[in-house]
């Protein structure tokens, strides 16, 4: 990288025999970083992606699967049914999806519930592609795994509804 130079020449300026940056007053003193009205716009800043984002980008592509009943583990399950009860309260997409996610690539830990009688290694394998490529296309950002876990089976004969499910 070359050492910053001072390119603007002021009405002031006394003459610097050296070519090092001039310090009087009203001297501005330009660098060639890299940055400036000469390099493409991709190249001027830093996008940085929140690992919320990635949660919910996930969480949805997860729940486009067929045979993907649920997320998350069952306390989280049973918290959620509560929120999405409570008026106003939204449903949470990110329930059962953790990340970590860095500069250029991210990994991804899903917890799943999934009807009773798919196949489950077919949905898993069908979840893992659609969130790899709904993360990829979306952020941009390599997805280095997808772990699958899956934590339930929701049974035909089950109740859809949470924790008053006892009281009629």
């Amino acid at each position: 990288m070359m050492a910053p130079q001072n390119t603007a020449t002021p009405a002031h300026k006394k003459g610097n025999e050296a070519g090092t940056p001039d310090t009087t007053l009203g001297t501005t003193t330009v660098g060639d970083g890299g940055r400036g009205p000469k390099e493409p716009a991709p190249d001027r800043g830093r996008t940085t992606i929140a690992d919320v984002v990635v949660v919910k980008i996930a969480g949805m592509a997860a729940r486009e699967i067929p045979g993907v009943w649920d997320m998350g583990g069952g306390f989280s399950r049973t918290l959620g049914a509560v929120r999405d009860r409570v008026p106003g309260g939204r449903p949470n997409v990110g329930r059962g999806v953790k990340v970590e996610v860095g500069e250029r690539q991210t990994a991804i830990d899903l917890d799943l519930v999934l009807e009773y009688g798919v196949p489950i290694m077919d949905v898993a394998r069908d979840v893992r592609e659609n969130v790899i490529s709904a993360v990829e296309r979306i952020t941009g950002l390599e997805v280095v795994e997808v772990n699958v876990a899956i934590n339930d089976i929701h049974l035909p004969d089950e109740e859809d509804s949470g924790p008053d499910s006892r009281v009629e």
